[in-house]
Parts: C-alpha cells; sequence; structure tokens
C-alpha cells in the first residue's frame, strides 16, 4: 500500500476565536503540507480535536478538504472509539469515495482483553473494502494491543494494510516489524522515534510537528527509508528541540502554538484543553528562530 509510505500528518483543526471551525486556516494547512513535501493527510485523528468535533463539523471538514486538496495527495479519515456497532455504522453511512483509507483507534476506556480487541476491528475489517490503518496508542486508551493481536489482524484481513503504532515502545516497534507479513506496514505515531522506526524497516510516519514543518520532517523520513542514517540525524537533530516542545503540555496545543508562531492559523483549543502556556509559546518561538523559521 505505497500511497501510505513516508510522511503523513495528522491534520489540526484550526478554530477561530469563537472555537468555530477556520476553514481558511484549513485551507492554509493543507496547501503548506501539500507545498512541502507531506505524503498522504489525515483527517479527524486525536490532533484534530476529534472527540469535540461533531458529526456536522466532521462531514464540513471531510468535504472541504477533498476539496482543497483535489486529488494530489492521498487522504486517511479517522474513524473509531469504543463502541463497536457505532463506528461500523460510522463507517456504512459515511460518503468514502474521496477517502483513500480508515485510520481507526483501539477501543479506549473499556479496557477490552486481546480477543476483545481482535473482535472489534474484525467487525470493522468486515463492513468496509477500503484500507484500514490500525492505531494503537496505549498512553490514551489504557489499553496495549499486543503485537501478537495486531499481526493476527493483519494475517487475517486482506484490507488491514497497517498499524499506527504509537505506545512509545522501541521494543513493541521491533517485534511488529521482525514478524510482521512482508506487505503489511508499521507506521510511527511517535514523532520523537520516527526516524529509529523508519531506519529500521518501517514504512514512516503519521506525525504532529511534521504538520508545521514538513518540508525537513518529511525529507528526515524519506532518508531514514531509504537508509541514510547520518543524513536523516542531521535532521533529526534539528527537529530534537522543537519535536519535544509540542508534547510538554498537551497536544494539539502545543503544534497548534507552532502553527501560530508560523501564521498558518491560530492557537485556539476546546476545552478541556487549554492553549499553550505563555511560557511554552516563547520556548516554541525560540527554537523557531534557531530553525530559521520566524
Amino acid at each position: 500500500m505505497t500511497k501510505f509510505i513516508g510522511t503523513g500528518v495528522a491534520l489540526i483543526t484550526p478554530f477561530k476565536a469563537d472555537l468555530s471551525i477556520d476553514f481558511d486556516a484549513l485551507e492554509r494547512l493543507v496547501e503548506h503540507n501539500i507545498e512541502n513535501g507531506t505524503e498522504y493527510l489525515v483527517i479527524s485523528g486525536t490532533t484534530g480535536e476529534s472527540v469535540t468535533i461533531t458529526a456536522e463539523e466532521k462531514k464540513e471538514l471531510t468535504k472541504f478538504i477533498i476539496k482543497v486538496n483535489n486529488g494530489r495527495l492521498p487522504l486517511v479519515l479517522g474513524i473509531g472509539g469504543n463502541n463497536t456497532k457505532t463506528v461500523v455504522d460510522e463507517i456504512k453511512t459515511t460518503d468514502l469515495s474521496g477517502i483513500d483509507g480508515i485510520l481507526s483507534v483501539s477501543p479506549y476506556y473499556s479496557k477490552p482483553t486481546q480477543e476483545g480487541l481482535y473482535q472489534h476491528f474484525k467487525a470493522i475489517a468486515e463492513a468496509t473494502s477500503k484500507p484500514i490503518i490500525l492505531y494503537n496508542v496505549p498512553g490514551r486508551t489504557s489499553k496495549n494491543m499486543e503485537p501478537e493481536t495486531t499481526l493476527r489482524l493483519a494475517k487475517d484481513f486482506d484490507n488491514i494494510v497497517a498499524v499506527k503504532e504509537a505506545g512509545n515502545n522501541v521494543h513493541q516497534y521491533l517485534e511488529l516489524l521482525r514478524t510482521k507479513p512482508d506487505d503489511f506496514l508499521v507506521i510511527s505515531g511517535d514523532d520523537d522515534l520516527a526516524l529509529g522506526v523508519a531506519l529500521a524497516g518501517g514504512s514512516g510516519v503519521i506525525s504532529v510537528i511534521g504538520q508545521a514543518l514538513p518540508k525537513e520532517f518529511s525529507e528526515m523520513i524519506r532518508l531514514g527509508i531509504a537508509g541514510k542514517a547520518k543524513e536523516a540525524y542531521k535532521l533529526h537533530f534539528d527537529l530534537m528541540p522543537i519535536t519535544g516542545l509540542i508534547f510538554s503540555e498537551n497536544n494539539p496545543s502545543g503544534v497548534k502554538a507552532v502553527l501560530e508562531a508560523l501564521n498558518i492559523s491560530k492557537s485556539h483549543v476546546r476545552l478541556p484543553l487549554v492553549e499553550a502556556t505563555d511560557g511554552l509559546k516563547k520556548k516554541i518561538t525560540d527554537v523557531l528562530k534557531v530553525l530559521g523559521k520566524s
């Protein structure tokens, strides 16, 4: 599934001061990524504040991004949750004609067994012919999807084509890479580990910071996939300070502060998230100056 190799970005949802969606800023963000080397776009993931976006807003966002993108990059839509029936119903009732794949997060809060996780994703895979990217993020879901479960799903369902692994667990990445089917993609969901995963045989990243600095980040990942470690690590070291800063309070408040400093969008977020503190915004501005970005 070559369309999901390289750098995908988990797009933020820009808001105006009244917390309505800022579609002008969203268009700037999409164009910024298309023009600077991003390989695909992810709509309505965690970084898009999906849990505080209404169903109608999600439809509007998706339709708008499809229009702006105009077929230039592959698009992935986040459809997931901890009510299997609701997820399946959303997949079946959503117009996916302009969407290239579905990113589906592992069920959160309910803490199912590994068999429960398997049955959940089995139901999702059987509900659509679209490619599915599993999303394992135990820091948010409180339940790790073990490599055995991920690989069982990969082997049993042709349309389960990848996993976005975001457990910040190097051993788990390596176990997936060691034992995966040849055509199954292991995609990093950890910006700080993405280069190492690419060098070890991973297929790239679905990144947060990548949407703000797509030229540098996507080139780093391309070099990593090509095995050019020395050149890739030069970019990695340059990007390390900003990558660390954006996750120091909460996501996406950090990356929204970066995008505000770059004059792409404002830093507004919806409760229960709050904006990055003034202290963090200053640190971000200082690091961007070092990178020659402000």
